[in-house]
Order: C-alpha cells, then structure tokens, then sequence
C-alpha cells in the first residue's frame, strides 16, 4: 500500500513537499527495468559512461540557483554558503578521471603460453540510500562510480531532502543517462527491506544512523549481496604543545558547528594540550559567540535552524544532563535569542566535561562540542580511542611523524593532520567501529562497486 512522505520544513515546521511511496509490485518493477537495462549500459564505451555521468553533474550545476534555497527550506542550510556543488562536482570529477586506470584489468601474464587477468565488472542494480545533511554530495558519492562502472542504480532519498534524488534524476535523464539506468524512487522501510531481502541489488550503499545500518544488515542476510555502510560519528580534534592554535581553532570549531553540527565527519570532542588549553578555549568562545543563529534563507544568518525538531532536543538533552553532571556551558544564551526550543538551537561549548557524559560519548550531531584539557600524547590517545565510532580524527602539530606515529594508535577511518571535516575523493571514505564497513571515493570505491572476474587462458 501506498504511503505518503512528508518532509517538515525546519524554518517554520511546515510541511514543504510531499509524495507518495511506491508499493511491492511498483518497487519491483523499478527493479526489473534496471536490472534488463544493466548489461547494455555496461557494454557502452567506458567514455561514453563517463561522458554521460559528467554531463548530468553539469546539469545539476545549472539548478544550482533553485536548489540553494530548496535545501535550506527542507534542511536549514543558509543560502550563504551556496549548497554543495564545489564538492558534487570535485568527487564526480574524480572518480571521472581515475576511471579508466581503476577499472582496467589487472594482468598477471601474458606470454605465448598463457594469458592471466583478473576483471573487474559490475554487480548490477545497485541500491543507493542517501542521507539528508550532504544530500547531493553524499549521493554522489556512490552514484558517479557506480554508473561509471558498468552498473544501473536506484537512488533512495531521506525524506528529509525529498526534493534531491529527483532533481539528480532529472539533471542526468537531460543529460542522456536513460532513465532505465538510473531512477529515483519514493519508499518506506518496509518495502526498502523487503527488495533487499529478495536479492534485488548485486550492492546496497547506506549512509545513515547505526540503527539504520543494522536493518540494512539484517535485510541482507543470507543474500550474500554487497554491503557498503557509513553510519555514526564522534569524531575527535588533538591539539598538541606545537599546533598553531590559532589555525586549530578555526578550524575545529568550524567543523563542530558548520551545517548547524550535522556532519558525518563533524568534530564532536576536543582536546587541547594543557599548555595551550586556556588559550584555545578563549578563542574558540569568540567565534562560536559571533554567530549569527537565524532564518536560513536570510543572507546574514550564519547557522541555521537544525533539520528537525527532534534532532535539536537530543542534542539539548545531551547538553543539559552534561550541565547538571558538572560540565560548563561557555556560551551565552542571551546571544541567540532565536533558540526557541525548536529547531533553532543555539551554537555551545562545553568544558570541564568527561566520558561519563553522553555529550562526549553519544554522537551529538548538532551544534554542540565539549572540549577537555589532555597532559601528554598517550592521554589524548585513550581519550580519542574510548569511543564506539571511527570515522576521522583531526591531529594539530607540526611535526608530520609525531601525527603519523599518535594516528597509527587511533582506531578511525581517516586521520587528518591540520584540517578536519574533508572528504578527499582521492582517499578512501571509510571507518571503522560501529562507523560502518567499506570504502567509498577512490580506487577502493570502484573495488566495492565492481567483483573480480578471473581469466586463466591456456593457448594451445
């Protein structure tokens, strides 16, 4: 049966697009239509492939006036900061350029008495399901080098950002990709489930919460169908004795609070050497207390209402019972007079916290960070590694093999040494922990999206 969607505008908590999902029989013809266009789309040149995807990301380029404001109405982005195409583009791109040396075929012999290769080809339909805080980006993420690749995809938006997957749809059906080869489609868990269980996709792409990751896991039991899984976060900052403080500052703090805190690789914890820890704090409170909290759609807003309601209270929650266990809210309320117990929350930081409070535990989300003050590599070490996650982790030094020697001690996906919160397409995206398994971006990313195919050709 049919169910309709809703996605609740976090500006005024009204409803701003609607649709309706589509029921077994629906979803499994989608299904079918994919998997009959699959092998013809993969027979197609390898440039052809890439020529095409591009295109459709240039066209998405072109709605980028209309598509600026229609993320801050249903995510609460500000449209100052001008939506996500710098980084849509970048990661498509490279997956475009490395394509042909990625997918090659790896050749162990070629003589006159045997010819020894091992391929690389498509899994098929694969299933993509993309989360609501990056929406294009994350999307892209897995759609340019799946297509790419040899295979058709089915998109599946959050219904937080239900207007995404069908204008990257439409950007790629004018560009030439056929629709037969790429569809966005409207579904509820239920049915998502149920054609994952039925082994209708060769791979299943989720970016999500840790709860979502398991049922995807669940669903696929026992299909023996590919599983990439990006889920949960707290991801740490180390500012060490040498760091530029003033450069860590600004950038750790940036990446606790951009996007209202919903990043996947938002700094979530911090800690700062003893000898530059007070330092560190008083810096970081001037830059969070010059925030302005607001309407996205208003120029001067800097921060934005969280996408939902009850996003905003968890991290509330969070914040309080920290408060009430000991911790100290540096932030002025008066400042953000805005925060009215909605979706408009109010930026904080919080010290004279530990690992007994959720806030420095639980994966926050939001715009709140709790900073500690550490005596020495080893302490920060342990710090960093008490958590249930492992996405990234941000080190600030000067001294590249102090980084490398504390980042090979830190149990995460990606370490960072004087930046934090940046997906570079020519790594790995990957964690670890309850943050997930597999690799998107990369040459890794076109490994998860194809299976080797062996040739052992004896010549007579």
């Amino acid at each position: 049966m049919s169910k309709t969607l809703q996605c609740i505008s976090p500006i005024d908590g009204s409803v701003f697009a609607e649709r309706q999902t589509l029921d077994g029989d629906a979803a499994n013809a989608v299904v079918t239509k994919l998997t009959n266009a699959q092998k013809a789309w993969a027979a197609r040149p390898l440039k052809e492939r890439i020529d095409l995807v591009m295109a459709g990301v240039a066209k998405v380029g072109e709605m980028n006036d209309d598509i600026v404001p229609e993320l801050a109405r249903m995510m609460g982005r500000p449209v100052r900061y001008g939506g996500e195409f710098g980084g849509f583009n970048e990661r498509a791109s490279h997956m475009a350029t490395i394509a042909e040396e990625s997918l090659a075929p790896i050749v162990v012999e070629e003589s006159d008495k045997f010819e020894r290769r091992i391929l690389k080809e498509p899994h098929g339909v694969v299933l993509v399901i993309a989360p609501w805080n990056y929406p294009f980006m994350t999307a892209i993420n897995t759609v340019a080098p799946a297509l790419i690749a040899g295979n058709t995809v089915m998109l599946k938006h959050s219904t937080q950002t239900i207007l995404v997957g069908e204008r990257m749809a439409k950007a790629f059906h004018a560009a030439g990709v056929p629709e037969e080869v790429f569809q966005n489609v409207f579904l509820d868990h239920d049915t998502t489930s149920s054609l994952i269980a039925s082994k209708a996709f060769g791979f299943v792409n989720f970016t999500g919460s840790v709860g979502g990751g398991r049922a995807i896991e669940t669903a696929a039991a026992g299909t023996f169908s590919g599983v990439g899984l990006e889920l949960g976060g707290k991801d740490p900052g180390y500012v060490m004795d040498d760091a530029d403080v003033d450069a860590a500052v600004d950038t750790l703090i940036d990446g606790a609070m951009f996007n209202s805190g919903q990043c996947c690789c938002g700094i979530e914890r911090i800690y700062v050497h003893a000898s530059k820890y007070d330092e560190f704090v008083e810096k970081a409170v001037k830059i969070v207390s010059g925030y302005k909290l607001g309407n996205p759609l208003d120029e001067a807003t800097t921060m934005g209402p969280m996408a939902h309601k009850r996003f905003a209270e968890e991290v509330r929650s969070q914040t309080d019972e920290a408060i009430e266990a000991g911790a100290k809210a540096l932030i002025d309320p008066s400042l953000f007079p805005e925060d009215n117990g909605g979706a408009y929350l109010m930026p904080q930081i919080l010290v004279d916290v530990n690992h007994d409070m959720r806030v420095m535990h639980d994966e926050s989300f939001g715009p709140v960070v709790g900073i500690m003050k550490v005596e020495s590599d080893e302490e920060a070490i342990a710090l960093m590694n008490d958590s249930e996650f492992g996405l990234t982790a941000s080190l600030w030094t000067q001294d590249p093999e102090r980084a490398a020697n504390i980042g090979a001690q830190i149990e995460t996906g990606t370490i960072f040494m004087n930046r934090a919160d940046y997906l570079d397409p020519g790594l790995c995206w990957t964690g670890c922990k309850n943050t997930g398994r597999g690799g998107a971006l990369s040459v890794i990313g076109y490994q998860n999206l194809t299976r080797p195919k062996s040739y052992h050709l004896k010549k007579a």
